[in-house]
């Protein structure tokens, strides 16, 4: 498949809601499970962390939204922070109606791009056990593992 190409445009403060709302569900999605929480419980968890993380909303300081759009329509988003030596990616998203079309990986290398050109040489990210079409994507862009969390059921 050929990868498409993406434009990463910083979040407009009027887009940036709608924005937290999808982020914060889908950080409650996977630490839920990973933490035997209820879902309300990692929703609130999520909020709390993201309203940490953003105390400024898309104005704070060393974080990076970005709009990932195509043809000026929206298809994905990328969140990632360069307040550590080695910037991390907090979110990536792709729209449920662009999934499977290649743009996860477009937006992966774009935000590579972007953190090559602030001078950076590594970027990190987390990503739940379960999330076997993530792992799969930072896989074939090159992720190597550097950390494990394991758990067993008793």
């Amino acid at each position: 498949m050929t990868t498409p190409a993406v434009i990463l445009r910083p979040i407009t403060d009027s887009e940036y809601p709608s924005w937290m709302e999808r982020a914060a569900a889908s950080f409650a999605a996977g630490v839920g499970p990973a933490r035997g929480l209820t879902p309300d419980e990692a929703l609130a968890l999520a909020y709390e962390q993201t309203e940490q993380l953003l105390p400024e909303g898309p104005a704070t300081d060393r974080q990076l939204i970005w709009i990932a759009v195509v043809d000026d329509e929206p298809v994905g988003s990328l969140w990632i922070s360069t307040k550590s030596k080695v910037p991390f990616i907090y979110g990536i998203e792709v729209d449920h109606a662009h999934r499977g079309k290649g743009y996860g990986r477009a937006i992966m290398l774009a935000g590579e791009e972007e953190c090559r050109r602030l001078g950076h040489t590594q970027l990190d990210l987390n990503v739940f056990g379960d999330n076997t079409t993530a792992i799969s994507l930072y896989d074939s862009l090159g992720y190597t593992v550097i950390s494990q969390q394991m758990r067993k059921d008793l």
